[in-house]
């Protein structure tokens, strides 16, 4: 297929990662070459198993360290060699502290302790937040040098531990829930009233290209959101559009919201 035809399918934003998936694809057929991708999004591995599933010569699998794990790596190769028994390469970094102040740190805490050390943010899964601290899942290469450097979170100090996946703990995912009343299903009158935001202010962040609906770049603010679509505002949080609970006798639409925490 047309390199061109292929870009037809996805967002002139994703075609520099359609280039490099379809690259360790052709290597995988062409040159028997293997390839183990650092943390993927979703999206990201929609793309890539898309590409893949086009060509009869080339597999991958997918694993992000646990079940329902967000974030995950990709191990391409050819059709003939077996991939179950594969090393992926995933490390569980702990991150503690002693002195109880990890009430107030937070998923971006980490996150910004992880990327203020100069890692780049692929080499990071999914992070749990748990009670005394956070379990985040790393690839091997970066594993050691979290290790050594990781020693302050938000100006707390902590201490890190490399543990296997076998003493993953999971962070409860948290949902505020709520039912709003809506006019129609579009992304900026269901976003603004989540956000609470007016909707001449959810236009600007979704104009500009930060917001996202199942990890996919949507810049149209009259999209309509269906059931389960994960929702996304750069700068305001995501949340999850639970259920459509039907439509009221003034012909409004009740929707069930989780947002996340």
């Amino acid at each position: 297929m047309l390199i061109k035809e292929i870009y037809g399918h996805f967002h002139s934003d994703e075609h520099h990662f359609v280039d490099k998936a379809l690259d360790w694809v052709e290597r995988a057929a062409e040159q028997h070459a293997v390839k183990l991708t650092d943390f993927l999004d979703p999206r990201q591995v929609f793309i890539l198993t898309s590409l893949v599933n086009r060509h009869p010569d080339v597999h991958c699998r997918i694993e992000g360290g646990y079940g329902a794990a967000e974030r995950k790596r990709a191990l391409i190769a050819p059709d003939y060699r077996a991939l179950d028994g594969e090393d992926m390469a995933i490390s569980v970094l702990s991150v503690s502290s002693g002195d109880g102040k990890f009430l107030t740190l937070e998923h971006g805490d980490y996150m910004g302790a992880i990327l203020g050390l100069g890692m780049k943010r692929d080499k990071v899964g999914d992070i749990h937040v748990i009670d005394g601290g956070c379990h985040c899942l790393v690839t091997q290469d970066a594993a050691d040098y979290l290790h050594m450097n990781l020693s302050q979170v938000h100006r707390v100090h902590v201490q890190t531990e490399l543990l296997p996946l076998d003493k993953l703990v999971l962070a409860q995912v948290q949902l505020d829930e709520l039912t709003l009343s809506v006019a129609s299903m579009r992304m900026d009158g269901i976003v603004s009233d989540v956000f609470r935001l007016s909707r001449a202010k959810v236009l600007v962040p979704i104009q500009a290209g930060r917001c996202r609906v199942n990890w996919k770049l949507e810049e149209d603010p009259s999209k309509p959101l269906k059931e389960g679509d994960m929702v996304s505002l750069q700068g305001f949080g995501r949340f999850k559009l639970m259920e459509v609970e039907g439509v009221s006798k003034k012909g409004r639409i009740r929707v069930k919201i989780g947002k996340f925490a």
